[in-house]
């Protein structure tokens, strides 16, 4: 089984000493930046836009994946590849022609994901599953940092494994929202391959311990 990836959410970072929690997540065992970026709109919150991902990108030095928590994502998939989005998941709500979307994600140059809202079931994903790289599950309803965990998401995961393993895709799982020492093991045995974790790193004690406690308990 291949390594459980863990992504800090910075959106729980402190947005007044964002380049030390950037470098952080840089020297720890994490393996990606996990970035959201809300309209306001699709979720009833605003979080940062543009100039701020740009200048997280100049000093990140690992794989940017960018969660678009906005209507009419297609408006901007231009404009993420080139503030540097390595993977660029959009909302399965937000998209009329979810399978175009894709293909104009993947023409950039990006990994293409789709994140579904808690209420959202997995078998709406089977005619795309081949053409999608990252599946992001919210295990809490999207807007807000710190919510605690959705417990159906379990079941979600191993349900999406098995459309995953039946139609021959190499998609990624992810689960963002609620992530902790409690749960992780729990999630990769569902089948996981990536953990967002926010709250529970950025507002732990020692968050480079931290993020090396949760990559020692999925190894």
């Amino acid at each position: 089984m291949s390594q459980t990836l863990v992504a800090p959410s910075v959106l729980a970072a402190d947005f007044a000493n964002l380049q030390r929690d950037v470098e952080m997540i840089n020297e720890s065992q994490a393996d990606w930046f996990h970035i959201d970026i809300m309209d306001g709109v699709f979720v009833p919150n605003i979080s940062f836009g543009m100039p701020v991902l740009r200048d997280i990108a100049k000093h990140a030095k690992k794989i940017i994946d960018v969660h678009l928590m906005i209507v009419e994502p297609d408006r901007y998939i231009k404009t993420f590849a080139s503030l540097g989005a390595d993977v660029l998941t959009v909302h399965y709500e937000a998209c009329t022609h979810l399978h175009r979307t894709l293909q104009a994600i993947k023409a950039e140059g990006m990994k293409a994901g789709v994140a579904l809202n808690p209420h959202t079931n997995v078998h709406l994903l089977e005619d795309t599953i081949q053409d999608i790289d990252l599946v992001c599950l919210m295990s809490v309803n999207p807007g807000f940092g710190g919510q605690s965990f959705i417990e159906n998401t379990y079941q979600k995961v191993k349900d999406l494994r098995e459309i995953i393993v039946e139609k021959g895709a190499s998609t990624k799982i992810e689960i963002d929202g609620g992530v902790t020492n409690k749960n992780a093991l729990q999630l990769k045995e569902a089948g996981a391959d990536v953990l967002v974790a926010g709250s529970y790193v950025f507002k732990s004690e020692d968050p480079i311990q931290t993020i090396a406690g949760l990559k020692d308990l999925l190894a």
